[in-house]
């Protein structure tokens, strides 16, 4: 019998990015990177897993901005275009370091992992991936749970902060209800952001959990028994998951955690910069501006510019140890905490998936070897969903969760500072005008009036996205409805 449980917790996000009007938007590459390095990488790992009759449990979100994009005939068409440009990059490069020995293998790795990413993408999926996720969670292996509409950050919504929350948490539970054909069990509060109050919405819609940030709920009131080892639950009866930082260091920190580590590939050298401007210049934008191309030949090597190669096999190798570390230490906090608990303890460990595969593009490798030594290794830790959790300990302390966030100081500073709080005033007036637009309206409901209400009630949903006072420059994303067809509204607000 375990000892205790660990819920691994992948944040699948991208902010709604569609430009009809270009041929080619350096933003919507950010959906095809993803894609290449991250989903389809996470698809493959668990392609193999289910395979092997290796037994796990894995919570993802999947918010929905990105799935309305992933789910796009537009996009999915410039995707294929996007990969098959990288194929063609590749079988350049292949017969270019024919003489280049480590190089030349690299080459070809990346060649090889581009048809691997067609032919599921084309072949297996039908450029659909969402059903891919969908099938690993009919088959039990993966929780997915939503996000609000736009990935708003509710805790700065004050005026009629209500009707906003609502508005986002409703949005995120009718697409999920419409691509996985179930209502979510939980959500991904975004930016791990909490206000009390939000889980009584969040009730309204049958969600049961939220993720929050570690302080969420150490500053609880009251204090938590059980720390963040055990969820706790809302005066609403949603329970609220809290982040644990012993694990999550691990990965995240840029001074202690695996990524770092020498072996791994270095993300800031990529060819798109590093080779000659006529050679790459099909493969940049079309206005000449250079940018990655996600082939990248050298590993991090130290803090120096003068990186070397990067070695395939080590790499991995040290992914399988890292693994191993996390595995090991997960199992000596879970005995420590079952000194001082009358249950057994939960470790709940988020991340944003993007992490995985892009940024450190050796994680879903490593995320492989840990599933697969948890599995077949040891007998103290379970991989577990947060709603599993709930079912083995259906009773739990009940507190009221502190305001808090993730990011910077953890309490909303990304998102509300000197260089964008402006933004505020704008969104707050416009919720009122919405709101008045839509009551005023109510009785009226021909199809030219509903179709301008929910274009409208989707411009401020969007405009609402964190995504946006995060990145500093805002930006909005102004489309005609009939080219977000997922982002729907059902007035009244």
């Amino acid at each position: 019998m375990e000892k205790g449980y660990l819920a691994l917790v992948l944040h699948a996000h991208l902010p709604f990015v569609r430009h009809p009007e270009h041929e080619d938007f350096l933003e919507e590459d950010w959906l095809y990177e993803a894609i290449t390095e991250t989903y389809i990488p996470l698809i493959e790992v668990f392609e193999g897993l289910v395979r092997d009759k290796v037994g796990f449990r894995i919570t993802m979100s999947l918010t929905p901005t990105l799935i309305s994009m992933l789910i796009d005939p537009l996009l999915q068409s410039r995707y294929l275009k996007h990969l098959n440009k990288l194929i063609e990059l590749a079988q350049k490069e292949i017969e270019r370091t024919r003489w280049q020995g480590k190089f030349h293998d690299l080459a070809l790795m990346y060649h090889d992992r581009f048809i691997r990413a067609r032919r599921i993408f084309c072949d297996e999926y039908q450029m659909n991936i969402v059903n891919a996720f969908k099938k690993f969670s009919d088959l039990g292996v993966l929780e997915i749970i939503t996000c609000g509409a736009t990935h708003g950050f509710l805790p700065l919504m004050q005026i009629e902060r209500r009707t906003s929350v609502r508005a986002q948490v409703r949005v995120g539970v009718d697409l999920h209800r419409k691509m996985f054909g179930r209502t979510p069990v939980g959500i991904w509060l975004p930016e791990c952001a909490y206000h009390p109050g939000d889980d009584e919405v969040l009730k309204e819609f049958g969600i049961k959990y939220f993720i929050t940030d570690t302080h969420g709920i150490l500053f609880g009131s009251p204090r938590p028994k059980y720390g963040v080892f055990a969820p706790c639950y809302c005066k609403s009866g949603v329970a609220a998951f809290a982040r644990d930082v012993e694990s999550s260091k691990s990965v995240w920190s840029s001074q202690e955690g695996y990524p770092g580590d020498y072996n791994y590939r270095e993300f800031y050298r990529d060819i798109g910069y590093d080779l000659e401007y006529d050679y790459v210049k099909p493969y940049i934008l079309p206005d000449g501006k250079r940018i990655n191309t996600g082939i990248k030949y050298y590993r991090i090597t130290g803090e120096t510019e003068n990186k070397e190669p990067y070695v395939r096999q080590w790499a991995l190798d040290k992914a399988a140890s890292h693994a191993g570390n996390f595995m090991f230490n997960r199992e000596k906090q879970i005995e420590h905490l079952g000194n001082f608990m009358d249950r057994r303890p939960m470790i709940l460990s988020p991340y944003d998936a993007e992490l995985y595969g892009h940024w450190w593009f050796e994680g879903p490798d490593w995320l492989n070897f840990l599933i697969r030594k948890i599995y077949h290794d040891q007998k103290t830790v379970k991989l577990i969903a947060p709603s599993d959790y709930l079912k083995i300990y259906p009773r739990n302390q009940v507190l009221t969760p502190s305001y808090s966030s993730w990011g910077w100081k953890g309490y909303s500073e990304v998102w509300l500072e000197g260089s964008n709080d402006w933004i505020y005033r704008h969104l707050h007036k416009a919720v009122e005008r919405m709101i008045e637009i839509a009551e005023s309206n109510r009785s009226n409901s021909n199809g030219l009036v509903n179709r301008a209400l929910n274009q409208a009630a989707r411009e401020l949903l969007l405009a609402q996205s964190s995504d946006w006072a995060e990145d500093g420059d805002t930006f909005l994303v102004c489309l005609p409805a009939h080219q977000r067809p997922c982002l729907s509204f059902y007035p009244p607000l």
